[in-house]
């Protein structure tokens, strides 16, 4: 069910570790305006839908299949949401959930614990989000991702994401910190727009005045230039959290480029953290994206092992499911870190993970 693609050692040990053990899980919500760039992103159909895709995956990881909610999971070109992964392992499992916003536009209509940040702006502005901002979520994920680790009772944390055009941001993120990372992202068409990406990225970069891979500035302004707030959450979060707990980024180019942030941010500031006990958890449909090059770019980041769940919608019922292995959607919402928690905790197969999706699916077909 689990596979490693890098510091296999490494993170056999972590795997052996947590094996058995139920984690908690905490999905931070943000919004950037880069989502909204035509095309940029196939997490929902339209820019217009885009802008709710946050809202309607909060709502539905919160309370699963409802007949009428407040936010529709928004249609795509092809596929469904990854919060069907998600929602059905944390609902089979009992996972205790956090939902966090660290800047939308608009409340979440389920509960989530507000951080005070702000949406960003679209990256090419070169003055995403504030620099008081950034430095107000940073303190927050340190204090939460403290507080969180008290509960996972000697377990671990998984930390998803929900940010539309989030792949972007990353890339501007790791590009700023003189990653070679061009060519190598994810995204959630099944070609990737890497020229679309590096042209707002750049775009962004020049505007404001960034040097890449220069130490002139600290990484919290990187993220206030061309980042988005769920980053520098996320990061702090991960960072205090791997002091007393395991810690599995949800995720892949997006939490790549948020554990290249952790490792710069604790450079700058002398902090103390446990890289070994922080994994990256993704989705084989990530790892093996022969349109990017994720395990060169986790490769590229250095120091932390990258999982993949060994997952396969094929033989689906659906034909939105069956749209994962033609390369569209992949990941999001934490879909990889709970399939691997499946595997983990209960032992799932594939095949059961897939059976629990579409049982999940089974109820709520007027969402699909």
């Amino acid at each position: 069910m689990i596979g490693i693609s890098t510091q296999i050692e490494q993170g056999q040990r972590w795997l052996e570790r947590y094996r058995g053990r139920k984690p908690i899980f905490a999905c931070i919500l943000g919004f950037t305006e880069t989502g909204l760039i035509p095309g940029i992103s196939a997490a929902g159909a339209t820019p217009h839908d885009r802008q709710f895709t946050c809202l309607a995956d909060a709502e539905f990881l919160y309370n699963g299949p409802q007949h009428h909610p407040q936010y529709p999971l928004p249609p795509l070109q092809a596929g469904a949401s990854p919060v069907l992964i998600s929602r059905a392992v944390i609902e089979a499992l009992d996972i205790p959930l956090y939902l966090f916003n660290a800047g939308l536009p608009l409340a979440p209509p389920v509960p989530a614990i507000d951080l005070g940040g702000t949406p960003a702006k679209c990256l090419t502005s070169g003055n995403a989000l504030e620099l008081e901002t950034v430095k107000h979520l940073w303190e927050q994920g340190l204090i939460w991702g403290a507080k969180l680790a008290d509960r996972t009772n000697d377990s671990y944390l998984i930390l998803g994401e929900c940010v539309v055009g989030g792949t972007t941001t990353a890339l501007a993120v790791l590009m700023g910190l003189g990653m070679a990372a061009a060519g190598k992202v994810n995204s959630s068409h099944p070609q990737c727009n890497h020229t679309q990406k590096l042209a707002a990225v750049t775009a962004g970069l020049n505007m404001a005045d960034w040097e890449i891979g220069g130490d002139q500035k600290s990484p919290l302004e990187l993220v206030a230039a061309v980042g988005d707030p769920m980053q520098i959450v996320t990061a702090g979060m991960a960072i205090a959290a791997s002091r007393t707990c395991g810690v599995m980024l949800a995720g892949g180019t997006q939490m790549l480029a948020v554990y290249a942030l952790m490792k710069a941010v604790a450079r700058q500031y002398a902090l103390v953290w446990c890289p070994e006990q922080v994994t990256v958890g993704t989705t084989r449909w990530v790892a093996q994206d022969p349109t990017g090059d994720t395990v060169g770019l986790a490769h590229e980041v250095g120091g932390v092992p990258l999982l993949a769940a060994q997952l396969s919608f094929a033989g689906s019922r659906y034909p939105q499911l069956q749209a994962y292995d033609r390369g569209y959607v992949k990941e999001g919402v934490g879909a990889g870190g709970c399939s691997i928690a499946s595997g983990l905790a209960a032992n799932w197969h594939p095949t059961q993970l897939l059976q629990a999706v579409e049982a999940l699916a089974d109820r709520c077909e007027i969402q699909l």
